[in-house]
């Protein structure tokens, strides 16, 4: 770690404290000019910190920089998040991520980004990434499982999402309810607040899953969004009323999916999963390769694939498609 980063952790171990520069110094074995210099570089980038004769330096409690100290001092895992690389700009997250994997990443290697320029969700939409309002998290897992459990770790990954973000907001005196529109999205009072895109890759030898990339893409202190999204789309900010901690909920997601993954092979997390759907009972209009076909859904099956129902009675499992609910 290079002493700014160094500093930063010092500073945000003591968030909202005051820490003399002469302790800073001795804690790293540095000068307090290097501190002093430090110090200067982290405002540069942002950080909001306040200094004064006798007081030190203290990184004011509304910071909402997203780092690597910022986010491991609310961690409670063994892998996820133990390895983090933190940018100002990225195209992609999980492209990133993927490139990592390939090159042998280690299991629960994070890429966490303050905006996006090619933020992509499922079907190769873009995904609206604005700087320093989300949060656009990447996690490689590297699962023991078989190929067909591969949609069982998206709808795993949505459950994580959504009882951290319950977490997080009740903190602050919200209570939000979260539901999942299969697989991938989560919603607040009817609109979109987070997408989750999972891309993975097979190892041919043993027959499973090599690696899988999942992106988080959550919509947290958002105060606007394109006219395109409006209608649809809502934030944590929006719901609560006031800011929430990007570094706390990206802390918590890691802390929940890592608790959740353990339970893909026995299944357990589809009851909680299947509880949050807003598609079963729903008719719903699916588009696949360029057709439309009207359904009923019926639930999720044990595979993460959703079950649905056509007017002649016929039922089958969908691993993907496009939905569309009809009625409300």
């Amino acid at each position: 770690m290079s002493i700014k980063e160094r500093v930063l952790e010092l500073l945000e171990q003591s968030k909202g404290k005051s820490v003399s520069g002469n302790k800073i110094a001795t804690s790293l074995d540095v000068s307090r000019s290097a501190v002093w210099k430090a110090v200067n570089q982290l405002r540069e980038e942002g950080y909001s910190i306040n200094a004064g004769t006798n007081r030190g330096y203290c990184l004011t409690s509304d910071n909402d920089k997203m780092s690597e100290p910022s986010i491991k001092k609310y961690l409670r895992t063994k892998a996820l998040g133990q390895n983090i690389d933190v940018f100002k700009t990225i195209d992609s997250t999980n492209s990133f991520a993927k490139s990592l994997a390939q090159l042998n990443a280690a299991h629960g290697h994070v890429v966490i980004a303050e905006q996006q320029t090619d933020g992509r969700g499922r079907m190769g939409r873009h995904f609206h990434s604005p700087n320093c309002q989300g949060i656009y998290m990447s996690v490689i897992l590297r699962p023991k499982l078989p190929i067909e459990q591969a949609l069982n770790v998206t709808a795993c990954a949505a459950v994580a999402a959504c009882e951290a973000i319950e977490k997080i907001c009740a903190e602050e005196g919200a209570q939000i309810s979260c539901q999942i529109k299969w697989v991938n999205d989560v919603y607040i009072s009817g609109k979109k607040a987070c997408g989750i895109l999972t891309e993975a890759a097979v190892g041919i030898e043993q027959g499973g899953l090599d690696y899988v990339v999942i992106g988080f893409g959550v919509n947290v202190n958002n105060y606007n969004f394109p006219d395109e999204l409006k209608e649809t789309a809502t934030s944590l900010r929006a719901e609560v009323g006031e800011s929430v901690s990007r570094a706390k909920l990206a802390a918590e997601i890691l802390n929940i999916l890592e608790e959740k993954i353990g339970t893909i092979g026995d299944r357990s997390f589809l009851e909680e999963y299947r509880r949050r759907s807003i598609l079963t009972g729903k008719t719903v209009d699916i588009e696949n390769n360029g057709i439309t076909e009207r359904f009923e859904c019926v639930g999720i099956d044990d595979l993460g694939k959703l079950i649905v129902r056509r007017r002649s009675g016929e039922e089958l499992t969908l691993s993907s498609g496009t939905v569309k609910i009809v009625n409300g």
